[in-house]
């Protein structure tokens, strides 16, 4: 077989660039715990696990997987892993504890050493500034989100942060799937699943608290570029979501990109922050529950970017329809494959299909992209010979990765592929009842115990390709 040439091709092999960028991803509130050390403050999700079942089992992130004390193994199993870029966020309210004026500059020690341990191991950080815990005290002061006030003083965070990390840290990503803490963290007439678990009186009042998010973003962009003293790249890291044409054929590509316009809340998050402006399709359906514009908001929100993350886990099939949207998503039945989440179908393809919205329907064939998440939770069991033999977590990360490189193959400047996630951790409404991680972690003991996965996603970075 080595000298059939279609055996030897990109293609057949799955080759990827030497200069791919082969990482893990993490966030602050997930693991690292030590919840009220060295001057850390409670953040919104402090809050919320504290209230009964608002998280399965009432679990909390006060430990989670302790990686503020250990910190140093888990640099070590990334060094054993063979990354060389590792995606992390920074906790708000350790670096600044009332959200606003005073820096705690024990906090940003903490990050320093952190970063310092990286790049002793020769990996590169790339840091995100928020991660959904935004800290409790802006929340009683005015409400975070919903206020204009809370992009001010994030951009502000931001210029503590980079004042002061910016010799170490030259990758930065400002704000993590703005959907998820508005959208998921104000609900209408409801509790919603995610802190601050805030309820409005109308979705008016939630598309209010993603436009605040984005002007944050914005003006961390801007803060971010003044406080820098080197050259950066600055990236927003967003999770929109991706309508998959049920074939690739004219009619229903066309139709998935006119769906991409109000799928989720893609119109109103992705479409300002890449185009500078609200989808149309989007303002025109919301009607009178679209937010409240300012003059210079939208110059503020489409910043120059370095790249684009894309967080990206399933995605929806649609097909061309004769109705008045001219597309229709399709349902997908009990029997289609679904990982360990009720969410989480199998749809690799969407990984693709979503890099090729951002240069086909947005427009944006130029920008760079990364896979900032892509990961799966799977019901891993620790064996009696103290093994988790994840293979369904291979097979997803497997199919995902052929279709990132079907992405590279065919000139989508995609760039770097962040696995989510380096550990099991804190999984938010869900407790510690769902694993994404590469490593077991034993809760009770903390030990940390590479499965299967650990061992394949190894070998893919050591030759490069998907194996």
């Amino acid at each position: 077989m080595a000298s059939d040439p279609i055996a030897r091709s990109p293609t057949a092999s799955y080759q990827f660039p030497d200069t791919f960028m082969w990482g893990a991803a993490t966030a602050a509130y997930q693991i690292e715990g030590a919840i009220d050390e060295d001057g850390r403050t409670p953040s919104v999700w402090d809050t919320f696990t504290d209230l009964p079942g608002r998280v399965l089992n009432d679990d909390t992130g006060a430990i989670a997987c302790d990686h503020y004390h250990r910190y140093v193994e888990d640099v070590a199993l990334m060094a054993r892993l063979g990354i060389k870029h590792y995606r992390f966020s920074l906790a708000w309210s350790r670096i600044m504890p009332d959200g606003r004026g005073q820096v705690n500059e024990a906090g940003i020690d903490f990050y320093r050493r952190l970063v310092d341990c990286l790049r002793d191991h020769g990996i590169t950080p790339h840091a995100t500034l928020f991660h959904w815990d935004s800290p409790q005290a802006l929340e009683d002061l005015y409400g975070s989100w919903r206020s204009r006030e809370m992009a001010q003083d994030f951009a502000d965070y931001a210029t503590a942060v980079v004042s002061r990390l910016g010799d170490r840290i030259t990758h930065w990503m400002t704000i993590n799937e703005i959907v998820c803490f508005t959208h998921l963290g104000y609900g209408v007439g409801k509790v919603p699943p995610h802190a601050p678990g805030t309820v409005v009186r109308s979705q008016k009042e939630v598309w209010q608290t993603s436009h605040h998010a984005l002007l944050a973003h914005g003006l961390a962009c801007q803060a971010i570029r003044a406080a820098s003293a080197t050259p950066c790249s600055i990236a927003l890291v967003d999770n929109f979501s991706v309508p998959v044409p049920i074939a690739e054929s004219p009619d229903h590509i066309a139709a998935a990109k006119r769906a991409f316009h109000t799928l989720g809340t893609n119109g109103g998050i992705i479409f300002p922050a890449l185009t500078g402006a609200y989808s149309p399709v989007l303002l025109e359906q919301l009607g009178a529950d679209a937010p409240d514009i300012h003059a210079d908001d939208l110059n503020t929100i489409f910043q120059p970017l370095d790249a684009l993350g894309f967080n990206v886990y399933t995605g929806n099939y649609v097909r061309a329809a004769d109705n008045a949207q001219g597309f229709e998503v399709l349902p997908l039945s009990a029997s289609y494959p679904r990982l360990n989440m009720p969410w989480l179908w199998v749809v690799p393809t969407a990984l693709y299909w979503g890099i090729r919205h951002v240069s086909e329907t947005l427009g944006r064939g130029n920008l760079p992209l990364f896979i900032s998440e892509n990961g799966c939770a799977s019901e891993d069991i620790l064996t009696p010979a103290g093994e988790v033999i994840d293979c369904c977590r291979i097979f997803y990360l497997r199919q995902h990765l052929k279709a990132a490189h079907r992405a590279v193959q065919e000139g989508y400047p995609l760039h770097g592929y962040f696995l989510w996630s380096l550990l099991d951790n804190f999984e938010w409404a869900w407790g510690y009842t769902r694993r994404f991680g590469l490593t077991y972690i034993d809760y009770p003991t903390q030990a940390r115990i590479p499965k299967a996965s650990f061992n394949w996603y190894c070998e893919c970075i050591r030759q490069n390709r998907v194996v």
